[in-house]
């Protein structure tokens, strides 16, 4: 009886040490929306640096930047039979499969930019596949930053079930000159890599909480 008792208490801390490192190791989808179109976007910037910040060093975290161009306006008489246009179907099916979401976001005229107002219109649409997701919101913008965007997009997931992070915010005021980002919008500031690893780092640990992973 003393040796199964012994046996028992010096399997439970392998036990403990393996659910820390199946956790560690749990794999993260994170669907990556950019709500501006332009080529040389800051936004998918900030995308394409988060892409591989988490390459390079956050293990466990996959991000896919899905592209929002194709999707038509949102229009139900585009939906036939409880179905939608196929490039709607495949955009929907990625948010559906994402483990959590990450924004990034310009401003316009004091609010959210219309393709990604339409985008989320669209996944949001029954059943909506963004309900009870983690989230989080980045921005590049002139004033402040996209402040204002990401408060309405925060406001707009309180009805979609969406559960942002609410700290570290990353607001990037993108004024000339400009020593954040390059020509092509790529980010080159140290600093700025730094607060969006944070922002990454947080969003990782909120979505595990969320799925139990």
């Amino acid at each position: 009886m003393e040796v199964s008792k012994r046996k028992r208490r010096e399997e439970e801390p392998e036990m403990a040490s393996n659910s820390v490192s199946n956790q560690a190791q749990a794999q993260i989808k994170v669907a990556a929306i950019c709500g501006s179109l332009r080529r040389a976007s800051r936004n998918s910037g900030l995308i394409r640096c988060a892409i591989e910040i988490c390459k390079e060093s956050i293990p466990g975290m996959k991000i896919d930047f899905i592209d929002i161009e194709p999707l038509p306006f949102v229009n139900v008489d585009l939906e036939k039979n409880g179905t939608y246009p196929p490039v709607v179907e495949a955009f929907r099916q990625k948010i559906l499969e994402a483990d959590c979401v990450l924004f990034a976001s310009p401003e316009y005229n004091y609010s959210v930019s219309a393709p990604l107002k339409n985008a989320i219109d669209w996944a949001s649409r029954p059943p909506n596949v963004w309900a009870d997701k983690a989230a989080a919101i980045v921005s590049a913008a002139g004033g402040s930053g996209g402040q204002r965007s990401q408060y309405h997009i925060r406001q707009i997931g309180v009805f979609l079930d969406l559960h942002f992070i609410n700290k570290p915010e990353l607001f990037i005021a993108a004024k000339p000159p400009q020593t954040i980002f390059d020509n092509d919008g790529n980010v080159i500031d140290p600093d700025v890599k730094e607060r969006l690893k944070s922002v990454l780092l947080s969003l990782q640990a909120f979505t595990l909480r969320l799925d139990r992973k």
